[in-house]
């Protein structure tokens, strides 16, 4: 049986400055097995992508002008992929090893990509096995799958306030993994 599109505009959100991540991942959660996500944004949304894609989607998309997107998630198989938000809030916490952060940075006020932008650059100034750690005002997803890509290692959950705090190991500059 073939459902049609779960349709979501994030276009809204994203006008009033907000994050759409939380409600295109909770249409994903939504969808029934087999199902195609068609996502309407006010730019090709490439980093999720990525994250979908590690989740067994493959993507279309098109330009329907004035800059906006159509992008269509459509599960690779006829299985839809389980979510795995839980699965992200941390790392496992047996590795008592980890150095104290050389450095800390609060990057809750940062408009996006900045938050990220400002932790990478933190982590590219690391040498091996040092740590940093960064406070942000949400579960960093894109900078986790840009650490994961690049080798580095991580630590990751809100604490009460609200606020998640992130530890991250370098594994050193020019390590990217494709």
């Amino acid at each position: 049986m073939s459902h049609p599109h779960y349709d979501l505009d994030v276009r809204p959100i994203l006008r009033e400055g907000g994050e759409p991540f939380t409600a295109i991942m909770e249409a994903v959660a939504a969808l029934a097995p087999g199902q195609s996500l068609r996502l309407l944004a006010s730019f090709k949304p490439i980093p999720l992508f990525q994250v979908l894609g590690a989740r067994g989607f493959e993507v279309s998309a098109r330009e329907i002008g004035k800059g906006d997107w159509e992008v269509i998630f459509t599960p690779a198989n006829a299985l839809s992929p389980e979510p795995e938000q839980t699965q992200r809030t941390s790392r496992p916490a047996s590795e008592d090893d980890w150095p104290e952060p050389v450095m800390e940075l609060d990057n809750r006020d940062l408009e996006p990509p900045e938050p990220m932008v400002k932790a990478l650059e933190g982590v590219e100034s690391l040498t091996v096995g040092q740590t940093i750690a960064v406070l942000l005002p949400r579960e960093p997803v894109f900078l986790i799958d840009e650490l994961e890509a690049r080798g580095h290692r991580w630590r990751g959950a809100f604490e009460p306030e609200g606020q998640y705090r992130i530890v991250i190991r370098s594994c050193g500059p020019g390590l990217r993994k494709s």
